[in-house]
């Protein structure tokens, strides 16, 4: 039994965020596009970003400048032609999201009227923002724009299950991308979605991890399915934790946006002590995976649960106006930043690795692209220069864009049906829970900021037990999105710990004790799907 393609193949984007609506805005008005989000089209990671976007706008910046301080931050392993390619278009980048209408903080002073500020890792004022909720604001604009252009479907509480290949259709012929399987998670039906184009953009993999400033939807449910698909995944090793997530037991998700650092905010011990001197010359303005190590080695060495970031010296009134969103939702809490230090912990913030890519977004395979947060390109190395992620998925999205409107549509094939007549109903959820728990809590306590090879080898056999029971589960019950994502979760841990155990060195947002030094040469590793090696 087979799906008919349509005679004229939309193209299909999973994942609502910035990079998916970027393609759909740049694709509609010259081909169809459905757009699946897995939950409500407002819970994307995109929506949670309070920083900014980098832009080279000022006098005092340069396209050089943005790709030194990429380099830098990235450790070595910044792909530098990538960078300069996305330096170069970033203030179209930003013209392009005032043009739809994002209510950056405006600056009458600042190039293109805009206010800058500045973040850890940045030698100047280079991030265009809106207040400190500019992901939100960014996402709310695109989004309305995408719900009124008549070419767009819009489809919520779908969520993909795996890519249909040339192995589906029964083409001899090199590996290629038809379409995909979708779950419509209301009606629990299955459809075999044709797409003259797949392009992912479902962001990272964050929940893999216990503690995460990243939405629910961060499952790397787009890497684990081009790597079931047969694409190279690169950099998963490179697990960026934010250094300032809200430690706080009604609130375990809101991240203290790195800009207040940017500002002026101090860390502190308990006793009132500022610690990062000890750790890095550039003290609080040091790159993320400085801090957070600093805050997890002082936490460790003095039995902290957590550390202070105080912002009360820059007072009342400038922290209401660059900050309302921190200061209302802390103040809720019942913290007042203007009087009292905000309670912070490091949280798994950002996937550096991802699908690998091109500047078009193409991966492996072709028909299946990859942008944004699920895509490796080499911009963010070793670590991500803060702000660069909006950046990338404005710039590539553009292109990924250009490049399937470049390409003539291939003819359509028949689409295998989904078939589910060797599956039941499952009688109970208890292993799909009990499964995420451990899954998770295994990664963030083996698998986190400082790691050793035995923690990672024992990680890596609990990981196998996992997947035993998740595929045994997944070949015998009918799938929901509980099922799917703890899935693509265990895939995505598996990467993780295997790209960490081949790094026999520190660097970056990877330290093993095992490893403490950095070497003088290194290349990011690539696992290859057939046999999960690394290449240089």
């Amino acid at each position: 039994m087979s799906v008919a393609a349509a005679e004229a193949s939309a193209v299909v984007i999973v994942g609502a965020g910035l990079a998916g609506l970027t393609v759909a805005l740049h694709l509609a008005d010259q081909v169809p596009v459905i757009v699946l989000a897995k939950r409500d089209l407002t819970e994307a990671a995109t929506a949670w970003a309070q920083g900014g976007i980098v832009g080279v706008l000022g006098r005092d910046d340069s396209i050089e400048s943005h790709v030194r301080d990429t380099q830098d931050a990235g450790a070595g392993l910044v792909d530098e032609a990538t960078a300069r390619f996305i330096a170069e278009r970033s203030a179209r980048a930003v013209e392009w999201l005032v043009e739809q209408g994002v209510p950056f903080t405006p600056d009458d002073d600042g190039p293109l009227g805009l206010h800058l500020t500045r973040e850890g890792g940045h030698a100047v004022r280079r991030i265009a923002h809106a207040a400190d909720a500019t992901g939100k604001a960014i996402h709310d604009q695109l989004l309305a724009a995408a719900r009124a252009h008549p070419n767009i479907q819009l489809r919520e509480r779908w969520m993909a299950l795996d890519l249909i290949t040339s192995r589906h259709v029964q083409r001899d012929e090199e590996p290629r991308c038809y379409g995909i399987y979708a779950l419509d998670i209301d009606s629990r039906r299955v459809e075999a979605l044709p797409a003259r184009a797949v392009v992912m953009a479902t962001g990272g993999a964050g929940k893999v991890y216990r503690y995460t400033t990243n939405p629910d939807t961060s499952t790397g449910d787009g890497i684990a399915m081009a790597w079931r698909a047969g694409c190279r995944v690169a950099n998963m090793e490179f697990i960026q934790f934010h250094p300032t997530c809200l430690y706080h037991p009604q609130e375990r998700s809101f991240l203290i946006t790195e800009a207040l650092r940017g500002e002026g905010g101090h860390l502190k011990l308990p006793d009132g002590t500022r610690f990062m001197a000890a750790h890095d010359d550039r003290l609080e303005l040091a790159p993320r995976d400085i801090v957070a190590r600093a805050i997890d080695f002082e936490m460790k060495k003095h039995g902290l649960d957590h550390v202070w970031l105080d912002a009360t010296h820059l007072g009342e009134a400038f922290l209401k106006e660059h900050f309302p969103t921190i200061h209302a939702r802390c103040l809720a809490l019942g913290i007042d930043i203007a009087r009292q230090p905000i309670p912070v912990v490091p949280a798994v913030h950002f996937t550096c690795g991802g699908v690998v890519t091109d500047l078009l977004g193409r991966s492996d395979m072709p028909g299946l692209y990859a942008v944004g947060e699920t895509a490796y390109t080499g911009l963010h190395g070793a670590n991500r220069l803060a702000s660069n992620s909006l950046l990338e998925c404005v710039v590539l999205g553009q292109t990924c864009a250009e490049d399937i409107l470049a390409h003539p549509e291939l003819a359509a094939a028949p689409l295998p049906a989904w078939d589910e007549s060797q599956v039941e109903d499952a009688d109970e959820q208890v292993v799909i829970a009990h499964n995420w728990d451990e899954l998770r809590l295994l990664m963030w306590n083996y698998v986190g900021i400082v790691r050793t090879t035995k923690r990672l080898e024992r990680a890596l056999h609990r990981i196998a037990l996992l997947r035993s029971e998740i595929d045994d589960y997944y070949a015998n019950f009918r799938v929901n999105r509980d099922l799917l994502e703890l899935r693509n979760l265990v895939d995505c841990a598996e990467l993780i710990v295997r790209s960490a155990l081949l790094r026999h060195e520190s660097r970056g947002l990877h330290f093993s004790r095992d490893y403490p030094r950095t070497l003088p040469v290194s290349f990011p590793t690539v696992l290859i799907a057939e046999r999960g090696l690394r290449k240089h």
